[in-house]
């Protein structure tokens, strides 16, 4: 078995909830979870390692997306097979509806001690019979919840497992909402054994996804890693992505084509529909709305005192960032065993790439950081339709527009140079045309190697990993 990374707090909360399945405590001490997370996030693989260690009777079921006949069948069989104490409940029984599955699967399970179920894949059971919501409702209420039992109800489609748990769906506060998110940079430095700006470079390319941390060498660069993975046409390096693309989108879809452009720099609306040209606006329009709601994009607008009508696109999974101009424009290459070619297309880009890439994470391990100016609420960037300024780092009190701006920062994220006095210099100039910043506004620099200036707060790849922690 692989090495099982990270997801300390994950396998914590999965503990409490276990804990609360215990008869003697509670009247109905039966619990249920619905996890969700993108795609290839360690879901599953969380929910089995948490299986071992539990030693308890479970059973896995994993939703395949067939004809609702042939679903019920694999579920049944999947329950005989199990660890479940009373799966005789199903002996000569072949139930045809999810209720007389379900209601033999409470039969199964242990009346005083606990239990685990798992049903991966809950949206593909959903879209082939959508009453069965309906059926958990009335089954949880009725005999589910009167067991030891912990439902586990996992899913990838993140906005279909978010409206499960609203207000006017028949599940509604029957579970608890669990997001799993891909391991942190911190996790990644810390299972790989790698210092601080190595970390940052591994979270990149993998999107914390634990596939490929776990086939990454312990201690090995990032350039070690690539040269293995991408002359490896199986390596998770290479098929996450498609596999990705494959489960959220049919073949021919418009989506994939908008995604692709996005993440190969189309980043403004006006960009966007010049890089998919063969796609009419209300289609692309369509299809950005769609990314949307899959979560695989997200809107930025610029961060200031000011309402601006700019906005900016950008995919929100680092691997796929990566996979897009890197990975999938080059999977010929790959097949063919010219690994060498993609890796030196990677080489020639990867600097002025990174130093986009890592501009979202870094944002996201300020918020994390206890120490900024007082009453920072927000952080985000600034950029006009000129982009002049186009600011890394603002801080305001507040989002989508601040009272107040707390600060203004630089990313420069080189290996052989620091923050130096043009960087400030130049930031100097850029808070100086930013709506609502002036001479007081603090000046952050955020640099891979070191400082060399006075007058702007300097935060290491340490500091930024370490909020992580």
């Amino acid at each position: 078995m692989e090495p099982f990374i990270g997801r300390r707090r994950e396998m914590a909360v999965l503990t409490r909830v276990l804990e609360k399945t215990d008869r003697s405590r509670f009247d109905r001490p039966g619990r249920a979870l619905l996890i969700r997370g993108r795609r290839r996030v360690g879901k599953s693989r969380l929910a089995e390692e948490f299986i071992r260690r539990s030693g308890l009777p479970h059973v896995y079921y994993t939703a395949t997306g067939r004809a609702l006949g042939e679903e019920i069948r694999t579920f049944t069989e999947e329950v005989r097979s199990s660890s479940l104490p009373d799966v005789s409940a199903f002996d000569n029984k072949q139930p045809q509806s999810w209720h007389d599955a379900l209601t033999l699967l409470a039969r199964a399970i242990p009346e005083q001690s606990p239990s685990i179920v798992v049903i991966d894949e809950l949206p593909y059971m959903i879209k082939g019979d959508p009453s069965l919501e309906g059926v958990l409702q009335k089954l949880f209420d009725r005999e589910f919840s009167r067991r030891p039992v912990l439902l586990l109800l996992i899913g990838s489609d993140l906005s279909m497992m978010e409206a499960i748990n609203t207000y006017d769906r028949p599940f509604y506060q029957r579970a608890a909402d669990f997001l799993i998110n891909p391991l942190t940079p911190y996790d990644v430095g810390q299972a790989l054994d790698l210092p601080a700006a190595e970390a940052f470079d591994a979270h990149l390319v993998s999107g914390g996804l634990p596939m490929i941390c776990e086939e990454w060498p312990k201690g090995g660069s990032l350039w070690d890693y690539l040269e293995q993975a991408v002359a490896n046409p199986l390596s998770a390096l290479i098929v996450s992505g498609e596999r990705a693309f494959a489960a959220e989108f049919p073949p021919d879809a418009l989506a994939r084509q908008v995604l692709g452009a996005i993440g190969s720099g189309s980043r403004s609306h006006a960009n966007i529909a010049a890089a998919t040209q063969g796609i009419a606006r209300a289609s692309m329009n369509r299809a950005l709305q769609l990314l949307l709601e899959k979560r695989m994009i997200a809107l930025e607008h610029p961060l200031s005192t000011r309402p601006s009508r700019e906005s900016r696109y950008h995919v929100v999974d680092s691997h796929v960032r990566f996979w897009i101009p890197f990975i999938s424009a080059h999977l010929t290459d790959v097949e063919r065993g010219r690994a060498d070619k993609v890796i030196e297309r990677i080489r020639r880009r990867w600097t002025s790439w990174r130093g986009i890439a890592i501009e979202p994470l870094i944002r996201e391990s300020l918020r994390r950081i206890d120490d900024l100016p007082e009453s920072t609420g927000a952080i985000g960037s600034y950029w006009t339709r000129t982009n002049d300024p186009e600011i890394d780092l603002v801080g305001t009190d507040r989002e989508p527009i601040g009272k107040r701006i707390t600060m203004v920062g630089s990313v420069k994220w080189l290996e052989s140079r620091p923050f130096d006095h043009h960087d400030l210099s130049e930031l100097i100039v850029h808070r100086s045309k930013l709506p609502g910043a002036d001479s007081s506004t603090p000046l952050y620099a955020v640099s891979r190697s070191g400082c060399d200036v006075h007058g702007v707060t300097h935060v290491t790849p340490e500091e930024l990993l370490n909020a992580w922690a």
